[in-house]
């Protein structure tokens, strides 16, 4: 489940504005980049920074299996749209098949393209969930602050993150409940029988999640959200000599991976 796990890692004491920092320039980085060696840097970056945090790539076992599926789909996509010069099979569709006889083609460049654009969504991936799970809420959201965003869109990023773990929840409930029903269908179904028992889980899913945004805006009223440009806080955050030392760390290598980037 993707949710903020204690721990006393380096990755844990670090400043949340340099854990920002960090996530926005390696996506820019990770979409820039057109070369394979460059992300398999930032990978293998991200990689080490989830050994030193101390949490288990298991945790992400059921977002990484999404993520193959949607990975596989995306290379599937530009292999069969993204046109190139070194056609590999043309053409995909054979010529005896009426009107639509001799269509398509899948050429290197296609291929290769869908296999960056896949590369590119699993690296930050497997980014974001390491700041979440290593970042408090509340550190998260004054982080933002910080960094001189307006504290209502601070609110309601962290919101939305600290709503993945819920819904999860809400997911494992739905299932739960079905399974009690003799309802197996995500289990044991077939591809097609999954689909169309997929309103089964996305309609109550809707519901709770309706009725759980009204709760939190009543809440929100009650407390009054927003009727002081100001706020203070219980809890404060300060850069020390680690978090400096890791976002010099950051922005070298960033740098070096923009350089390797244009001259490859």
């Amino acid at each position: 489940m993707i949710k903020y796990h204690a721990g006393e890692s380096f990755l844990h004491k670090l400043d949340p504005r340099v854990k920002i920092i960090m996530l926005l320039i390696l996506t820019i980085l990770v979409f820039v980049t057109r070369n394979f060696p460059v992300l398999g840097l930032v990978f293998l970056l991200i990689m080490i920074c989830w050994k030193v945090s101390g949490i288990s790539i298991r945790e992400l076992g059921g977002y990484l299996k999404l993520l193959v599926g949607l990975v596989l789909f995306v290379v599937l996509i530009q292999t069969l749209f993204q046109g190139g010069e070194t056609i590999l099979i043309s053409p995909i569709i054979p010529d005896f098949v009426p009107l639509i006889g001799g269509m398509g083609s899948i050429a290197v460049e296609g291929v290769l393209f869908g296999l960056l654009l896949g590369f590119r969504l699993m690296v930050i991936m497997c980014l974001m969930p390491l700041i979440i799970m290593t970042t408090r809420v509340r550190d998260l959201a004054l982080g933002f602050v910080k960094l001189g965003l307006p504290y209502r869109y601070a609110f309601m990023i962290t919101t939305a993150l600290n709503q993945v773990p819920v819904l999860q929840e809400q997911i494992a409930t739905i299932t739960d409940a079905q399974k009690l029903r003799a309802f197996t269908a995500f289990e044991d179904g077939g591809t097609l029988q999954k689909l169309k028992s997929y309103p089964a889980l996305v309609v109550p899913l809707v519901m709770g999640s309706m009725k759980k945004s009204t709760l939190i805006g009543t809440a929100m009223d009650v407390r009054s959200f927003g009727s002081r440009p100001k706020r203070t806080y219980l809890h404060d955050i300060a850069m020390h000599g680690a978090d400096w030392a890791f976002l010099c760390f950051i922005l070298a290598f960033c740098a070096g991976m923009f350089t390797l980037n244009v001259m490859l």
